[in-house]
């Protein structure tokens, strides 16, 4: 019997296995990464029934698209290897595709969800474009039909303005840092708008603007930055985070710089709109300046003290008048009177003559002291004069005739 120590059985098995299987696919879902410090990437790939280790090596792992997250569905482009120390084998990992997706795709969404849950979309954060710039900066490609067609309508449309031109890569691997660094460079000038962009193309050759290494570098740049990059139906990340987007580079410029003519057209509305209105205001002034004159005659001291004269004639009119009526109503309120007097006077004569001989019969009749028939006294109470009907049974009176006077007391009371 041949015996093998477990390193050479470990040995056997490893060449075997790297030999039979030394390019797989294999299909399956991501479980308990590890992103490890040294930048390889360890996780399991499993299915419903089984599961299987893999590792991915630093230098393929930076190669990555997009990052990888639990419960992915991929396909691994791989080798099978044995870990000799273990005795356990694993997938080496050399490409890994997001199942039924690209990785383009799929790393374009998960850093648009990242950055909008950040808050690099929002509204609020983003500057305002000045309406008249003096100064902006182009971040392209100095040999692209881009840069041609930005410097084509600037000129076309607003030639008072200085274009500085910063060439950078717009696609490849190093095309970010490019564009990070111009952008970094750019927002220490001073300028009133940055325009970063390039033409169309494909998803691979605009992937530059959709790296979150630029994204980071046009939300935090001071300046107003555009993105117009690829066509119209192109959308990138850095169209999400500017603070404007541009459908083309073309349209940046015709979006960002006023149109010269128009704004020739617009000073002479202007100006004939001034014109109008300082007609007006003069024409108002005018009719202010000669209702003040009005005003002025009208208050004026001269015209006051006319005013006042006129008063003083009408009083003293009104006066003599009332003077006047005064002393012929009184002269025939007089005439009346000595008319009326003597007969007045008789009748109030003998008006009390008359009221004099009544009240002397009167006291002739009611004194006591002139009253001479027989069988008749003055009934009174408490010292009043009263009526004998008013006395009641048991009260006490005074009856008095012409000489004397009688304390009685009531024994009885009936009519007769």
């Amino acid at each position: 019997m041949h015996t093998l120590s477990v390193s050479a059985l470990n040995e056997q098995i490893k060449h075997l296995l790297e030999e039979s299987f030394s390019r797989i696919f294999v299909e399956g879902e991501l479980s308990r990464i590890t992103f490890h410090n040294s930048g390889h990437i360890y996780f399991t790939l499993k299915d419903k029934e089984s599961a299987i280790s893999c590792v991915m090596f630093r230098g393929n792992a930076s190669k990555l698209k997009f990052r990888l997250e639990e419960g992915q569905k991929v396909i691994i482009d791989g080798a099978l290897t044995l870990y000799k120390a273990r005795g356990s084998y694993q997938i080496n990992c050399f490409m890994v595709e997001p199942s039924g997706q690209g990785a383009l795709a799929l790393a374009y969404e998960q850093l648009k969800q990242k950055l909008s849950a950040q808050g690099y979309f929002t509204p609020e954060r983003k500057k305002t474009l000045p309406k008249f710039p003096q100064k902006i900066a182009l971040i392209t490609s100095a040999t692209g039909a881009a840069l041609q067609d930005m410097l084509r309508v600037a000129n076309a449309r607003y030639r008072l303005l200085e274009i500085d031109v910063y060439d950078v890569l717009v696609q490849g691997e190093s095309a970010a840092a490019s564009i990070v660094n111009a952008i970094k460079l750019a927002d220490t000038k001073e300028y009133d708008v940055i325009v970063v962009g390039r033409g169309g193309g494909s998803i691979e050759d605009l992937w530059a603007f959709n790296e979150e290494s630029v994204a980071d570098a046009i939300y935090h740049a001071k300046t107003p930055i555009v993105s117009a990059v690829g066509h119209e139906i192109d959308w990138l990340i850095s169209d999400f985070v500017a603070d404007l987007r541009a459908p083309t580079p073309s349209a940046a410029m015709e979006m960002i710089l006023p149109d010269t003519n128009e704004l020739y057209m617009s000073i002479d509305g202007l100006s004939e709109q001034f014109y109008q209105v300082l007609s007006q205001k003069l024409q108002r002034k005018k009719q202010e300046l000669e209702h003040l004159k009005f005003s002025y005659m009208q208050h004026s001291v001269e015209k006051r003290v006319q005013q006042q004269r006129e008063t003083i004639f009408q009083l003293h009119e009104r006066f003599n008048q009332a003077v006047e009526f005064k002393i012929t109503s009184k002269t025939k309120e007089l005439q009346n009177i000595k008319e009326r007097f003597p007969q007045a006077m008789d009748a109030i004569v003998n008006l009390a003559q008359n009221q004099l001989i009544h009240l002397q019969k009167m006291l002739e009749s009611n004194h006591p002291k002139l009253k001479t028939k027989k069988g008749f006294a003055q009934i009174s109470r408490n010292n009043q004069v009263i009526d004998i009907e008013q006395l009641e049974i048991g009260e006490q009176f005074e009856a008095q005739s012409e000489c004397i006077v009688i304390e009685a007391k009531v024994l009885n009371k009936r009519k007769i």
